[in-house]
């Protein structure tokens, strides 16, 4: 989402917020809950060039945010649970429910996200890619981010045409990113991936090491799975947009996650989320490869609520971000209420620009 998008979004949630008018709303559009989409949980370094920032939350906002939650009396519970609900009906005597889930497989969903579930005794899920996880996938996004760190200029080519985008200072740098960064999205992923390992190795990125650094391992996840609370669910091997994959290939991604997720943790495993996510990286196809693969659930980054018609298509749920830009009460309550969905049709229409992973 660019930084226009972004704002035009906050003024909106704001103004939903202190005219009422998403209360007045939310008995229409919150439906049955929400499943909320988090990547990282960790320390805010204010005044550090860091535009993957929309990623992460502080650990400070998340307890906040699973109280403010529950203040608004939403439950929280697991996928296993929300897909109980959907799938047995009944879900209209209920509270509304909200389900926590972390995508990649980062370190700080061990480090800082469950020490705060823990405490609360409440669930949450994590979907690995396990070339993350084995130490070899490719954070593309973060070794570009960490390559305009450490540089004053790039010498690039964008569409064949050559380009050198200054990064001396902190405004060229978020430029620098987000005008890549954009046009990186509408090209294949493979050429997008070796652009960007270009990119990093001519800023002296360790591009392997920051995929050891920054992910979990089996050790860890085994660790999180041991835990009652915690769902790990499989988010394909290598990360890439399924869609642009041939059918084998796709089907192939999403079987090895599954099952490497299976083996390594001693539980089956039952729920997937789409890489990217948009409708431009999984559609029917990856649905119906989901239904084949026994998932009970599989999620989208496709924005909105749950409604009970869900429970005919548990294999292309909707998810609400739980952005870095949108760390304020007053925004995580206007999003409980799925007004500015409704309002603005914020449900991925535009397919490719969005802030997934």
């Amino acid at each position: 989402m660019s930084r226009r998008t972004t704002r035009m979004l906050k003024t909106l949630l704001s103004t939903l917020h202190y005219s009422g008018v998403d209360l007045m709303m939310a008995p229409y559009t919150r439906g049955l809950g929400v499943i909320f989409k988090l990547h990282h949980v960790r320390p805010d370094h204010p005044g550090v060039f860091e535009p993957n920032r929309n990623l992460k939350l502080t650990p400070d906002f998340l307890d906040r945010c699973i109280s403010l939650v529950r203040m608004q009396g939403f439950e929280i519970i697991s996928l296993d649970e929300a897909h109980f609900r959907l799938v047995e009906g009944g879900t209209t005597q209920r509270r509304p429910f909200v389900c926590f889930t972390f995508d990649d497989g980062y370190r700080d969903n061990l480090e800082y996200a469950y020490p705060i579930f823990r405490r609360h005794n409440l669930p949450f899920a994590v979907y690995v890619a396990t070339s993350y996880v084995d130490g070899h996938g490719d954070l593309w996004w973060l070794a570009l981010e960490q390559a305009i760190a450490r540089s004053d200029s790039l010498d690039v080519k964008i569409d064949g045409r050559a380009r050198k985008l200054a990064c001396g200072s902190l405004q060229e740098k978020e430029v620098a990113f987000q005008t890549l960064y954009w046009w990186l999205r509408t090209i294949d992923e493979r050429e997008a991936r070796a652009v960007v390992h270009e990119i990093a190795v001519g800023a002296g990125i360790d591009v392997a090491g920051l995929c050891r650094r920054e992910m979990m391992t089996w050790d860890e996840v085994r660790q999180l799975a041991s835990e009652p609370l915690v769902t790990i669910g499989a988010h394909t091997r290598r990360h890439y947009p399924l869609a642009q994959l041939s059918l084998a290939e796709a089907r192939a991604e999403m079987a090895d996650s599954i099952d490497r997720v299976t083996f390594e943790t001693d539980h089956q495993c039952r729920h997937f989320a789409y890489p990217y996510g948009d409708a431009a990286s999984a559609g029917a196809r990856e649905f119906e490869l989901a239904r084949e693969l026994n998932m009970k659930t599989a999620v989208t980054t496709r924005r909105g609520p749950i409604f009970p018609d869900a429970a005919r298509t548990l294999t292309a749920l909707p998810r609400v971000p739980l952005s870095g830009d949108y760390q304020k009460a007053r925004y995580v309550k206007v999003l409980l209420t799925g007004a500015p969905y409704a309002l603005s049709r914020l449900s991925d229409r535009s397919p490719r620009r969005v802030n997934a992973r």
